[in-house]
């Protein structure tokens, strides 16, 4: 890569110019029903069926804007020696296992990338090892191919995830270490380290983090974005001496299905957006707040919902309904399977996935053109000829690991919006 990209994302839909996947490979097949649940999972994935199903999503994006994989960054990364040992000693250090440490460091690059991200099975060569009911040695990254919850691109900086479950931690520390060590990328990264106080839990994962115009960033609080993560953000805001507008809104807690923001509410357009009523739109005891900051001074407080918040700020958005308006059985199903979680690859331009019915008809009727992931593959459409779309990709099996396309996209670099 000759030329480096400079990180800048001040929207969540302006034209892609650059975005980050990485998928799905034995690290998702390396879980069983037992493990499942440690592992952030409710059931375990046929790899064949939902690697096909992710393919749908990177090809379209291929055709659409430049795309990189995490494992070939890792890879590149690695060549350098010192980062390489760096981020094994980072790695190693919960396990206590200095021969690991040794076995990875014999492993060339893009091996010990792979093994990385795929996890490590433990030797049964000692006694201690041989009755461990642990598989393995380094924990495979089931989770890793949510590439946006680790690394969130605000405006011209990465914010480095500080992930709610230990197993997801990994993510966070190869994510820094590409954005800190690649060649390819300008920026500098915004990070906490580690605190043992449990006075200060700062977690905070990019599903809850959207960036809705250069001034303007909404944040759910719940299971995975904590408040002092929030905190976190605000004081990186001041520091920065950026003036801007922090909506936060909280989330149940009491499903899996809302475990980030971006599972309820998803900007579509200039003016649109995509709402899970009964969290975004009703009146209900999750609040919303605003967050002021102007010239380093904080001001809080609360209002309606987000939309009518975004208004006030002069973003006057119109909301599209996750599984239509006319059954809330439909809302919760197809809530329940990333209904309302999509990713914009322009202004009107979104991927989202086809088991949604009711939500693409409900994007139909406001205008968007339904076209199929595989028909754009196949070149049957050219969706540069459309003006506003909705690619469906196929989701019976990506679905089940609780999360849709924006959640399995990290956005580097954006065009500007008017």
């Amino acid at each position: 890569m000759r030329d480096k990209l400079s990180v800048q994302v001040n929207s969540e839909v302006g034209e892609l110019e650059g975005v980050i996947v990485h998928t799905l490979g034995k690290e998702v097949e390396n879980m069983t029903p037992e493990n499942a649940e440690r592992a952030l999972y409710s059931d375990i994935l046929n790899l064949n069926v939902a690697l096909k199903e992710f393919e749908q999503l990177k090809q379209v994006l291929q055709k659409v804007t430049k795309t990189f994989e995490v494992g070939d960054l890792l890879g590149d990364i690695l060549q350098n020696e010192k980062v390489k040992q760096d981020l094994i000693l980072k790695i190693c250090k919960p396990t206590d296992d200095c021969e690991v440490a040794v076995y990875l460091s014999s492993l060339p690059s893009q091996e010990l990338a792979q093994k990385i991200i795929e996890g490590v099975v433990l030797k049964r060569d000692n006694l201690s090892r041989y009755l461990s009911k642990q598989r393995f040695a380094i924990q495979p990254l089931h989770n890793f191919f949510y590439t946006r919850d680790a690394a969130i691109s605000l405006f011209d900086n990465v914010l480095i995830g500080r992930m709610a479950s230990k197993v997801r931690e990994r993510e966070s520390m190869i994510m820094e270490a590409i954005f800190d060590y690649h060649p390819g990328f300008k920026t500098s990264t915004l990070s906490k380290e580690p605190d043992d106080n449990p006075c200060h839990k700062i977690t905070l994962e990019g599903g809850d983090i959207l960036v809705a115009r250069e001034d303007i960033i909404l944040i759910g609080i719940g299971a995975r974005t904590s408040p002092q993560g929030v905190d976190f953000i605000i004081e990186k805001m001041k520091a920065k001496n950026k003036d801007c507008h922090i909506i936060v809104q909280e989330l149940p807690t009491d499903r899996e299905s809302f475990i980030h923001l971006d599972m309820v509410f998803t900007l579509l357009n200039r003016d649109e957006c995509m709402v899970y009523e009964p969290v975004i739109m009703q009146p209900n005891r999750y609040k919303t707040i605003h967050i002021s900051i102007d010239n380093k001074k904080v001001k809080i407080c609360e209002k309606t919902n987000i939309l009518d918040t975004l208004r006030e700020l002069g973003m006057d958005m119109k909301p599209i309904y996750c599984g239509g308006q006319a059954d809330t059985w439909n809302q919760e199903r197809e809530q329940w399977h990333s209904g309302a979680n999509f990713f914009a690859v322009g202004p009107g331009k979104v991927i989202g996935y086809g088991r949604n019915v009711y939500t693409i008809d409900e994007l139909n009727k406001n205008g968007y053109e339904v076209v199929r992931a595989i028909d754009i593959i196949k070149d049957k459409v050219n969706i540069a000829d459309i003006q506003k779309y909705v690619v469906t990709i196929e989701g019976s099996e990506l679905s089940r690991g609780g999360g849709g396309a924006r959640c399995m996209t990290m956005p580097v670099r954006r065009k500007a919006v008017d």
